[in-house]
């Protein structure tokens, strides 16, 4: 059956219908957000070297210490986009994060040090990718990654989830921040993610300059608690609901 548009359904319930979000705490799991981003920044865009990946998943040595999330469409259980949140390490953590390690040189050193943050309540939000078969909205669509060529196609009221995938995405690293209480928050990303998120009540601030790592990015704080205190109610709904995905009792 098509799925058609509901005129009365809210944003959380349209992408449920369509999205799962979930905790990548298994091998497999983990594997599935690996293979999202080897063909997002190594097939896709060309970030990373992909002959230093020959198994065809982009792993790093933040990986370890990170929680990841995934979510998946529910139709045809393709993933469609990962995150991870990547806290300082318990036992070391003035040790530097991705962001840290990778683009010192672009970071406002006088706005970091009037946050005076306590390094074991710090993280990052790293890895968000979002598969392009759920970005390019569908005709047809790269081989998959069950090793055969398919078309994917979307009814409307799938394509108009889409979207929604990335901030979904942000939200679910949101919930983990909450959840493990790292809430002090930083974020490599390029500008249309802050803007989009301020749309909706979720407001950055630039913490350093914009350069090109990953494509033309820049550094952005926040805290866990004045994301959910200014978040608009309807995308407060569907952090709600990610949250409840993300930890409901198995």
């Amino acid at each position: 059956m098509v799925a058609t548009l509901r005129a009365s359904e809210s944003i959380a319930e349209s992408f449920d219908r369509f999205f799962s979000v979930t905790l990548a705490d298994s091998d497999e799991l983990l594997k599935q957000t690996q293979k999202i981003r080897f063909n997002v920044y190594c097939k896709e865009f060309g970030y990373e070297d992909r002959t230093h990946f020959p198994d065809g998943l982009e792993i790093d040595e933040f990986d370890k210490q990170s929680t990841h999330a995934l979510i998946v469409h529910r139709a045809t259980l393709t993933p469609a986009g990962c995150v991870r949140m990547v806290p300082t390490l318990r036992d070391c953590p003035d040790s530097p994060l991705p962001f840290e390690k990778h683009c010192v040189d672009s970071l406002d050193r006088q706005f970091l040090d009037s946050l005076g943050l306590d390094r074991s309540t710090v993280c990052e939000i790293s890895r968000l990718a979002v598969d392009g078969t759920f970005r390019r909205r569908g005709a047809k669509e790269r081989q998959t990654r069950f090793g055969h060529v398919e078309d994917l196609q979307f009814s409307s009221a799938e394509k108009r989830t889409l979207p929604m995938i990335a901030v979904a995405a942000y939200l679910a690293a949101t919930a983990i921040t909450e959840r493990t209480g790292n809430t002090n928050v930083f974020a490599m990303m390029e500008p249309f993610l802050p803007r989009l998120l301020s749309r909706s009540g979720i407001n950055f601030e630039q913490a350093g300059e914009r350069i090109e790592y990953h494509g033309t990015r820049a550094p952005y704080f926040i805290t866990t608690q004045s994301a959910l205190e200014t978040m608009n109610p309807h995308l407060r709904d569907l952090y709600d609901m990610i949250r409840h995905q993300l930890y409901a009792p198995k």
